[in-house]
């Protein structure tokens, strides 16, 4: 039970720390999502540089809310990912991280085609309420 309520407290504390980077930032987030293709022989080794490198940014940019890969069901080698900044500044604090850099540069030659695509929330503070439920 203390470490329930322990874990609780750490994620309303999270919760917390999200609101005060978005409102910092005049309460508007910066959300992409980014459509890649893999070449085929690159599939894993592409799978284990991308979840390193989200778990990288998630955990040591305050900027960075959300950076969440996925692979469209029965093709593998289609990824998204649902990037969630707390500003437009964060993200381009990102682009210049070590992780970041790792990444893009050991993943050029498996990258096949990638779209990025800008988008704008239609209500900010659902974004709050997402991380919210998680306390739940």
């Amino acid at each position: 039970m203390l470490k329930r309520l322990f874990l609780l407290t750490l994620l309303l504390l999270g919760v917390s720390q999200v609101q005060a980077q978005i409102n910092q930032q005049n309460g508007k987030p910066y959300v992409r999502l980014a459509e890649i293709e893999i070449r085929p022989e690159f599939i894993e080794a592409y799978r284990k540089i991308l979840v390193y490198e989200a778990k990288e940014s998630v955990a040591k940019e305050k900027g960075v809310l959300s950076i969440f890969p996925m692979t469209i069901v029965d093709e593998p080698h289609k990824i998204r990912i649902l990037e969630i900044y707390a500003s437009k500044q964060a993200y381009s604090s990102h682009l210049e991280t070590e992780h970041f850099k790792f990444y893009k540069n050991e993943t050029a030659k498996m990258v096949k085609d990638l779209k990025l695509i800008d988008l704008e929330t239609l209500d900010p503070e659902f974004i709050l309420m997402i991380f919210k439920k998680a306390v739940d």
